[in-house]
């Protein structure tokens, strides 16, 4: 699993095109953040809320750019009956792509750090909440796995790039915000509402922002993982 992961790390950052992902990424949270209208600086207060906000819409193009060529390039070259030579199970593939794209994200969010002790140093007073951070953090990590997960899975139906871009895209869109959108619904008011605002990811990312890990959330998350995963591996078995 170990060396499709590597391949996966290799694969992306043999062209300008990884590092210009990860650069435009930054700079759009950067630009959002401490330069265009409603920034941080003019809160009043040390806050990283409007980088949560905004970083899963950024994700959504993101991951889907990353991911799209992890299985769709394999099946339109035709490397991917070599890759059923070696000795390797297709969950050892399935899990090797998603962990190398994953680690692709990981890198992107690692530099984001730099907002918080940015925002921290020009603090007056007691400047972020760190616990409430590192919680939204962390559901931002739990976020772009699913997000990998379901973009791999997107490009285990296609040889195309493209389509499985488009089509990652919009699954992921829908996942995160259609849920709490249909809740909206004057339809769904008065009880069945609250239930379907929480089958989508919008809900317990939301609540992991606040600072609080609840297990409910975790299993969520990982829930909705291992099924995407599931799905791909069938993919895979079925070629």
């Amino acid at each position: 699993m170990w060396a499709i992961c590597k391949k996966e790390l290799r694969q992306f950052f043999s062209s300008l095109t990884g590092y210009i992902a990860i650069i435009v990424f930054l700079l759009v949270n950067g630009l959002m953040l401490f330069v265009f209208q409603d920034n941080v600086l003019d809160f009043g207060y040390a806050t990283l809320d409007r980088f949560f906000e905004l970083a899963p819409w950024v994700l959504l193009l993101l991951i889907p750019a990353i991911t799209m060529r992890s299985f769709a390039e394999e099946f339109k070259t035709g490397t991917f009956e070599i890759l059923q030579t070696r000795p390797l199970t297709p969950w050892q593939i399935t899990g090797g792509k998603f962990l190398g794209s994953l680690i692709v994200v990981a890198i992107a969010l690692i530099p984001t750090i730099v907002y918080f002790f940015s925002i921290q140093a020009l603090s007056s007073n007691e400047g972020i909440d760190t616990g409430a951070t590192i919680g939204s953090y962390i559901g931002l990590f739990f976020l772009a796995a699913v997000f990998t997960a379901i973009g791999a899975c997107t490009s285990s139906f296609t040889s195309n790039a493209v389509v499985a871009f488009i089509f990652s895209l919009i699954a992921c869109a829908l996942l995160y915000y259609g849920f709490d959108a249909i809740s909206k619904l004057p339809v769904f008011s008065g009880g069945a509402d609250y239930y379907i605002e929480m089958a989508g990811i919008d809900y317990h990312y939301r609540s992991m922002s606040r600072g609080v890990i609840d297990s409910r959330d975790v299993i969520y998350f990982l829930s909705l993982i291992f099924l995407f995963l599931s799905i791909t591996h069938r993919n895979l078995v079925k070629r």
